[in-house]
């Protein structure tokens, strides 16, 4: 997701294994990891392990992960917590849990009719460029 206007990227669909979701992470913010511009990738605490933060970073990336220090420790230190664009990430991240709230409710894809992994990965896909449509004209709109 691009957090400045909340418009969904990127669409993978992967098996919830705990796993599969950083990996299919790291696939998708490859092809944008060699811009010019620094770029941050924004991940919950379940994204906080030490070989993605690593990874991320040897792509030239910023990690902006939720930090999960419950009996552990963080792979994300003082190098991108002292930002404060590390705390303005953290806050707008709750966007992409409205884009997959609207994907399932309005969408249709909370229970999918669909079986196998590419043809819910079609509609899953779909879904997230009919929300991208949704959101344009709000985006267009000009403030008064």
């Amino acid at each position: 997701m691009e957090n400045r206007h909340g418009l969904l990227v990127d669409a993978c669909l992967t098996e919830a294994s705990g796993y599969a979701e950083r990996v299919a992470a790291l696939h998708m913010v490859e092809p944008r990891a060699d811009r010019p511009r620094a770029i941050t990738l924004v991940a919950d605490k379940a994204y906080d392990t030490e070989d993605f933060v690593n990874e991320l970073r040897s792509m030239r990336v910023t990690p902006h992960v939720a930090q999960n220090a419950k009996g552990r420790r963080s792979a994300i230190d003082g190098r991108t917590t002292r930002h404060s664009g590390y705390g303005v990430s953290l806050r707008i991240r709750k966007r992409i849990e409205e884009a997959f709230g609207w994907i399932k409710i309005v969408a249709g894809q909370e229970k999918t009719k669909l079986r196998g992994r590419d043809r819910v990965g079609w509609a899953f896909t779909f879904a997230a460029a009919a929300y991208n449509l949704v959101r344009l004209p709000k985006l267009m709109a000009v403030p008064s």
